[in-house]
């Protein structure tokens, strides 16, 4: 019977399956994953970001490690002069506002680590109970981190102007007298920006906090609970020592954030009186009147390498976390 079918249709055991293309032919019923169009649409949405980043990023930052070991005005290429170390030298002896941006700066990662990072802590623990309006509350707390740095100094100058600022106005320091001069006095300045910064800062680290107590294991917790533990005890002994991974988020930010504060000393008093920070310095000596860019340079240079230190090593312990799992 199988011969029989075999002779009245001839070929039949030889034909390719639907589907499966002959040898020597191409395959058939199949189209490419990508035509050249597609090809040429990703070539430009992969390309044109990452020629832009190269460009305005990785470029210009080396152009500013090799410009710190020159002086230049910045008019004309063949102004630049090379000084070897000179400008380093000149920054760490004979500059007077070098040493006391850098405590700001130290001072700004304190305050950010002391006060907002420990209260946005406690407003996530809070709205991880899941009470009423959680999210009202949220957004609340996180507008803030939305607007940008330059909006939030312009709100708190309004807060601290000494004629109808809202502090001097419920202290009764607006009368002629009486002022409290909070952005001028270069007693008070830096402390009510910081004030300002934390205000922002507390709504970030509310959210990375809220990120971890999400990813916390409930079972942990309901265990915890039958032992007799009380919130507290279950805080501390169990969710606390869970969120390890969260708190190296929190302190590399925080440290970033120290770093790179511009925005809001600039809006209040461009970085004068008593609010000196690396970034200032950097821009004043750029930008300013002198056009010391190579200065300028060496100053952004020991920005980087102090940001480098910091993460440097967070990028290795999360690449060697990544391999052991």
């Amino acid at each position: 019977m199988s011969t029989d079918t075999a002779t009245e249709n001839p070929g039949t055991a030889d034909a390719p399956s639907p589907g499966v293309a002959a040898p020597g032919t191409s395959p058939t019923g199949h189209r490419r994953l990508l035509t050249r169009r597609d090809r040429l649409t990703l070539a430009l949405m992969a390309g044109v970001p990452t020629v832009l980043h190269v460009a305005l990023v990785w470029l210009t930052a080396l152009a500013s490690i090799a410009l710190a070991f020159t002086t230049w005005d910045g008019i004309g290429f063949d102004s630049i002069q090379w000084v070897g170390l000179h400008n380093f030298t000149e920054l760490f002896t004979n500059n007077p506002q070098f040493w006391p941006a850098v405590e700001h700066n130290v001072i700004w990662f304190v305050v950010l680590i002391v006060l907002p990072t420990p209260f946005g802590l406690f407003l996530a623990v809070q709205l991880d109970k899941r009470i009423r309006f959680s999210r009202v509350y949220q957004t609340a707390y996180f507008l803030p981190v939305v607007m940008s740095l330059a909006v939030v100094g312009f709100v708190w100058q309004l807060v601290y102007n000494p004629d109808t600022g809202l502090i001097n106005s419920v202290i009764g320091a607006n009368r002629p007298g009486h002022y409290i001069d909070w952005i001028g006095d270069p007693d008070l300045n830096l402390w009510a920006v910081l004030v300002a910064a934390s205000w922002r800062h507390t709504g970030y680290m509310m959210i990375l906090y809220l990120a971890g107590l999400k990813s916390v294991d409930p079972s942990l917790r309901e265990a915890s609970a039958l032992d007799g533990a009380n919130e507290w005890q279950t805080f501390r002994n169990v969710v606390f020592p869970t969120l390890r991974p969260t708190n190296t988020v929190v302190l590399v930010v925080t440290i970033i954030e120290a770093l790179r504060a511009f925005d809001l000393v600039f809006v209040f008093n461009k970085g004068a009186q008593g609010t000196e920070l690396l970034s200032i310095l950097v821009t004043n000596n750029i930008i300013g009147e002198s056009s010391r860019i190579g200065y300028g340079s060496a100053i952004a240079v020991v920005l980087l390498v102090i940001s480098l230190a910091v993460i440097i090593p967070y990028l290795i312990a999360t690449f060697r976390k990544e391999r052991r799992v």
